[in-house]
């Protein structure tokens, strides 16, 4: 562990942040400023156990995200740097409360989703590995939105994040970067060209220190912004042209300024391919600096980096990481691919089509016209190969380029072919990528796809977000299990102890007792701690089928309506998540909720039985507040279309029982946990493919469901929009003419587990011991595994550069 501050130490540095670095004495300080000192005595103690960026390595990982989902950052730290007593009592002593302080603390606003926040945790646990590493992305000044509701509608308003500015980090103008756009290439020598861009754009560098557990070692996320070459013309200003003045600046700036734009116009398409090359291209300009500032030839990149791809967005990599070596440092064709190939590594988080990128080949030629000059020879040497392969599939199924919409570049293609491993993020998801989307590249390359299931930071999520529980795994297992809690089979033993389960279930009591306190605050909504709290908390999309859970609430408020004698606990459902700006049936999903909610919270027949909320905004910090609380995790996504899933693993660490289909990481999680402490409901991802290629007709699946017909019947006629009947019509008209999510083919699935459920409660003591299975057989959900997984056998790193 690193050397700790002594207290007087930590009052020292804390007084001289104050005096120093924001001219303020203890006595005119207002809270964001003690914040602010807290936040930079902190970094000093961070920086302390940072390994320069320069320190020559056996090999180093470079992991490319276009999200970064990390919260804040100040609990976080103190936790793993095992700071956090000393510095409360620190600032007790000039009346400042830590806990007020935290809460404080922004959340950075550098990421959406599960993406993000896998990210955020591989940062954490290779500092805690001691894995040579730094992550790339971009500095978003306003990340995605944050969400408010009005009247029941999302709302979307800038996420003002950076206004107190960001005092993690650090700016490196001396690592800017030029990056070009558009322009003509020029003829070279051999295989190189020489590519004038008409437009450049900076991209200065900002470092964020991340540390890993007991302060053994700092990681770096370095993020780039945007900025004009030349941020003002003066003659357009002379001249009265005041906007003109400033036209490159407001362009150039956009890059970093909102995560995911709206790519429903076409320039938001442009918007979002600038965004991808930006972060992409400075990111391999500053690894390829760096490896050759170590005294290295690029010729042996492949053996000193391993570049990461975190889903398709960096997959222009490929092509600029060929574009330096060839163009601009003179490799050879052939050996440059073979570095290129060599290096890059690239991760699918999805299988659903429209996430799978693809950019207009005209867009790509006016963009990057010399990146669309080595996608083609890249597909064409690989096309080549290909024909003279025995059996090979059709080449218009293995091109890189989709000739049958509008000729388009295929983004997941182009990372397959370009990267010596591909993989998946659970068992299930590997296999379907060899056997749907990838199946012909699959065939062309056996052995690329590989798996490494997803984990998730038990310092973030167990000893951060639920202390209470950490130190009761501390009392059981031993404290030192919390260094590397993969295996917490001595927690399930005592699942049989009657004492044992009273403490688990009070500490999930105290938990709850602090979201029903958030709820009463924030909604007015009363709920009793004693309620089952049955959550669902994610991104807002159909394949989620938050529908799903909100039609059997509806089902469920009726049944409680007409049969008020049914032995049914009483239940609160929790929804938070964001829908897309531009996803209209999504946000369409977020109103209905919360007009059901009026409807239920209001009944006096139900109120004291059912309740449901909607939490706007959900971001980390909120997570970290309702998953803790959560008895019930919903994990009902359509079988076969979430990847692995990182929210699972999460609720079920922190002793949620899981109510999912057997989808993404739910598989594994029920094989480690037990069946008999899981309840998996619902199609297969095999059943499902077999539906799709013959489908039924919606009223043939609900000929046997009235309670379905009615609940349908109810939603489309304007029960819960009784001022706009229509509302929710056309909803429920798609719904019926295509269950592409198997929504109507899965509810009676569903309907009867969450009775199951029912079931299952009312034994508080049987419950509380499949709580304690759930948190033993999830330790192998650690990020620390993944990590040792891609270490081992992806980024081939030296065992001395990691901590195994």
């Amino acid at each position: 562990m690193h050397q700790q501050p002594s207290r007087a130490a930590l009052r020292q540095t804390l007084l001289g942040k104050l005096r120093y670095s924001l001219g303020r004495s203890p006595e005119d300080a207002v809270d964001h400023d003690w914040l602010t000192a807290a936040i930079l005595t902190v970094r000093d103690a961070m920086v302390d156990a940072w390994r320069p960026p320069s320190t020559p390595v056996g090999k180093r990982v470079y992991y490319l995200s276009l999200e970064f989902l990390i919260g804040r950052s100040l609990n976080d730290s103190l936790g793993n740097l095992g700071l956090r007593e000393a510095l409360r009592d620190v600032l007790a002593e000039f009346g400042q409360s830590l806990d007020a302080l935290e809460a404080l603390e922004p959340d950075a606003a550098l990421g959406n989703g599960g993406l993000g926040r896998l990210a955020a945790c591989y940062m954490e646990s290779m500092a805690s590995l001691g894995v040579p590493a730094i992550g790339y992305g971009i500095r978003y000044e306003h990340g995605l939105f944050r969400q408010v509701i009005e009247r029941g509608e999302q709302v979307e308003r800038p996420e003002d994040w950076l206004s107190f500015r960001n005092p993690w980090e650090f700016e490196r103008s001396d690592r800017a970067y030029e990056i070009g756009f558009g322009g003509r290439v020029e003829e070279g020598e051999g295989d190189g060209a020489h590519w004038v861009p008409a437009e450049r754009v900076l991209a200065v560098s900002y470092d964020m220190p991340v540390v890993g557990w007991r302060g053994h070692a700092t990681t770096t996320l370095r993020l780039f912004r945007a900025r004009a070459v030349e941020p003002l013309f003066l003659e357009a200003f002379n001249r009265g042209d005041l906007a003109g003045a400033v036209s490159e600046r407001v362009r150039a700036e956009a890059i970093s300024r909102v995560l995911y734009p709206n790519d429903s116009t076409p320039e938001g398409q442009e918007l979002r391919l600038r965004q991808e090359y930006f972060f992409t291209a400075a990111a391999l300009r500053d690894l390829v600096l760096r490896h050759i500032r170590d005294g290295e030839d690029l010729r042996t990149l492949n053996r000193r980096a391993a570049i990461q791809l975190n889903d398709t967005h960096p997959a222009l990599a490929v092509a600029e990481l060929m574009r330096l070596l060839v163009d601009e440092h003179g490799l050879a064709w052939n050996e440059a691919w073979e570095v290129t190939r060599g290096s890059i590594a690239y991760t699918n988080h999805t299988l659903l089509p429209e996430a799978l990128e693809t950019w207009p080949v005209s867009l790509m030629e006016r963009l990057l016209p010399r990146h669309m000059q080595i996608i083609f020879r890249i597909n064409a040497v690989f096309l080549d190969a290909a024909a003279k392969t025995p059996g090979h599939p059709d080449l218009a199924v293995l091109s890189l380029i989709d000739e049958h919409h509008g000729r388009r570049v295929r983004m997941a293609h182009l990372a397959f072919v370009g990267s010596h491993s591909v993989n998946g993020v659970s068992a299930l998801h590997s296999r379907l990528m060899e056997e749907t989307v990838f199946a012909p590249l699959a065939r062309m390359a056996p052995g690329r796809i590989r798996n490494v299931t997803n984990g998730v930071s038990p310092r973030r999520w167990l000893i951060g977000a639920n202390p209470a529980l950490a130190d009761l795994i501390a009392e059981t297992c031993g404290r030192e299990r919390l260094d590397d809690p993969v295996d917490l089979t001595d927690f399930a033993a005592r699942a049989g102890d009657a004492a044992f389960r009273e403490r688990l279930g009070a500490i999930k009591h105290a938990n709850k007792e602090r979201l029903a306190r958030r709820l009463k605050d924030q909604l007015g909504l009363a709920v009793d701690p004693r309620w089952l709290f049955d959550v669902q908390i994610k991104r807002i999309h159909e394949y989620k089928r938050q529908l799903l859970n909100i039609l059997e609430t509806i089902a469920l408020y009726d049944t409680l309506r007409a049969e008020p004698w049914r032995d049914i606990p009483p239940r609160l459902k929790l929804f938070a998540g964001k829908a897309a700006s531009s996803y209209v049936t999504a946000k369409t999903i977020i109103r209905l909720i919360n007009d059901v909610a009026s409807v239920i919270n209001h009944d006096p027949v139900t109120r004291d039985r059912l309740k449901v909320a909607f939490l706007p905004n959900y971001n980390v910090t909120l997570a970290e507040l309702i998953i803790p609380a959560a008895d019930l995790s919903e994990q009902i996504s359509t079988a076969g279309m979430e990847a692995s899933g990182t929210g699972n693993m999460k609720f079920a660490l922190n002793g949620a029982l899981t109510i999912g289909t057997l989808d993404g990481a739910n598989i594994e999680i029920a094989e480690r946990v037990g069946e008999g402490n899981i309840v998996i409901f619902g199609m297969t991802a095999e059943e499902v493919a077999a539906e799709r290629r013959a489908p039924r007709r919606s009223e043939e699946i609900l000929s046997g469901q009235s309670r379905l017909a009615d609940v349908l019947d109810a939603v489309a006629s304007g029960a819960f929009s009784p001022g706009e009947p229509d509302r929710y019509r056309p909803l429920v008209d798609a719904l019926k003419r295509d269950d592409t999510f198997m929504i109507l083919a899965d509810f009676a699935a569903y309907e009867a587990a969450q009775r199951r459920v029912d079931g299952l409660w009312r034994d508080a003591g049987a419950w509380q011991g499949m709580a304690a299975a759930n948190i033993a057989g999830c330790g192998y959900f650690s990020a620390d595994r993944s990590i040792r997984d891609y270490a081992r056998t992806i980024w081939n790193l030296p065992p001395a550069d990691w901590r195994g």
